[in-house]
């Protein structure tokens, strides 16, 4: 599973050829959520609130680039990494 980014101690991953809903993987310690990137909502799993906070955030920023990553990740395409939130 491609790492796309990595901020405050904190993990971005897109699987290769997922299943639906487009949706990315945030880890965080021993932490882990799959987050929808059309509503940005966690679909499974949790993090603490601070490391929610910083995911949804970052996610709001780059929603656009999530969402060309998913369809690259669909086709089985090489994934660029995006910037992480500072």
């Amino acid at each position: 599973m491609p790492e796309i980014s990595r901020f405050f101690g904190i993990v971005i991953k897109l699987h290769f050829r997922e299943h639906p809903p487009a949706h990315f993987h945030a880890e965080y310690g021993e932490h882990q959520a799959l987050v929808n990137i059309h509503t940005l909502t966690v679909l499974h799993g949790h993090l603490p609130p601070r490391a929610w906070g910083l995911v949804a955030e970052w996610a709001a920023l780059h929603q656009d680039e999530l969402l060309d990553l998913w369809a690259r990740a669909r086709r089985g395409e090489d994934l660029p990494r995006i910037a992480p939130l500072q």
